[in-house]
């Protein structure tokens, strides 16, 4: 089973977009994820600003800054324990 994700970024974000759509084939596999508007939030806006899109999973805290691939979030999403840093 898929963890679940958040997707930070913001309205108007070209990356974001491009992130969005990269995941698309992983949604269409189960993997649900939250698409949260760092614009809301700035605690969120300073943490995430300069990094989005940013993919987190919320069982772990695990994040994978853009730029990613398929092949990336395949690992980012299957890895338990998986970390970016």
């Amino acid at each position: 089973m898929l963890p679940e994700c958040q997707l930070f970024g913001t309205l108007g974000c070209h990356l974001c977009e491009q992130a969005e759509g990269l995941l698309m084939s992983f949604v269409e596999h189960g993997l649900q994820v939250e698409l949260v508007d760092i614009a809301e939030d700035e605690s969120q806006a300073e943490r995430y600003g300069l990094r989005i899109p940013v993919l987190r999973r919320r069982d772990s805290g695990d994040e994978l800054d853009w730029p990613f691939g398929a092949e990336q979030v395949a690992s980012f999403l299957l890895r338990p324990g998986f970390s970016d840093y």
